[in-house]
């Protein structure tokens, strides 16, 4: 079962959690691999969506957001895009736009960024938007201010919440097909650091003079970093706590786990692909119907098929009043 320990080092201005996927994201490999149009992922991309869902359930779990947090790397590589979404219920999806072959060991560089063009985004999407409300979003590039290229996911989310948050971080992730896992460890906001909420304008500069000077922060940075990643997929959350900091006293939060845990969950339905063929304009959704007969939608994330005939598409251009039963009600 997949699940989220939190834990605080007592007396020290630091924070971690730990995530572990099974069922959750063995859940989203099984939809991509019965897709038959699509099939499983390339390893590689398993690894890089794995590593960027557990990433993202632990940023969630971080912050006191209600609404969506969404994770996305795109660029102009074989991968063309790569989206983890988690909800404040620690609901999860997860897919990627993959075309053309991939060698077996491919890293960030040649999966997305071939050309230095890749981005990160991270996107906080408001639950209950108020009027002209944007979602708050931050961008930054695959690479760091020499324009190295990152190799990793984790490198580029620590680069991000440095550079862009003012947050010491130090993330461990890793996946397999049957594990996607994350280690974080965070230094505890000082005043000002809200950018990730959309809240604040940025750190206290003198404060910001300060990142990376606090030794008991670096000190427990550098025991997380060296959890190797096989230890992260197979070993057990008490064991990697006790192996990394047997001599911290941790407090330690009730695990989540369950509905209560990351689970995998998505928001598709037949009214959101309906809004979607409305944006298309009616002429172009009739034009889709003569060469097809049908207009047929699969949901990235979970595979779901949405059917919409003649009837269906007509009733999504006709004023309400005048509307006639669908095919789906006599169905």
């Amino acid at each position: 079962m997949s699940e989220l320990h939190k834990f605080l080092f007592d007396g020290l201005p630091v924070r971690g959690m730990i995530v572990r996927l099974t069922d959750a994201w063995q859940e989203i490999l099984a939809r991509r691999a019965s897709n038959t149009t699509t099939g499983a992922y390339p390893a590689p991309v398993v690894e890089l969506l794995g590593e960027m869902t557990a990433a993202a359930t632990l940023m969630q779990a971080n912050i006191k957001f209600n609404g969506a947090l969404i994770l996305q790397i795109f660029g102009d590589g074989p991968v063309k895009v790569a989206v983890a979404e988690v909800k404040p219920d620690l609901s999860l999806r997860a897919t990627a736009k993959v075309l053309g072959d991939l060698p077996a060991d491919a890293y960030l560089p040649e999966m997305v960024n071939a050309s230095g063009k890749g981005r990160c985004a991270i996107t906080l999407d408001p639950r209950d938007k108020l009027p002209g409300q944007q979602p708050y979003q931050g961008v930054v590039p695959l690479a760091d201010e020499e324009g190295r290229k990152l190799g990793r996911v984790s490198e580029v989310l620590q680069h991000y919440m440095l550079q862009s948050e003012q947050l010491d971080t130090t993330l461990v992730l890793a996946a397999d097909d049957k594990v996607a896992a994350g280690l974080l460890i965070q230094r505890l906001p000082v005043k000002g650091e809200a950018n990730l909420e959309g809240k604040g304008a940025g750190a206290d500069p003198i404060l910001v003079d300060q990142m990376g000077h606090n030794e008991d922060y670096n000190r427990l940075a550098i025991l997380a970093s060296s959890l190797t990643r096989d230890e992260l997929l197979t070993l057990d959350v008490e064991t990697i706590l006790r192996r990394l900091f047997w001599e911290e006293k941790l407090l330690r939060f009730e695990p989540q786990s369950g509905m209560l845990g990351p689970h995998f969950a998505c928001t598709c339905g037949r009214e959101r692909v309906a809004q979607m063929i409305r944006g298309l304009g009616q002429g172009e959704a009739e034009s889709i119907l003569v060469e097809r007969g049908d207009i047929e939608v699969a949901c990235d994330f979970c595979g779901r098929q949405y059917r919409f005939d003649a009837v269906d598409t007509a009733q999504l251009f006709t004023a309400p009043g005048d509307q006639l039963p669908s095919s789906q009600a006599m169905h």
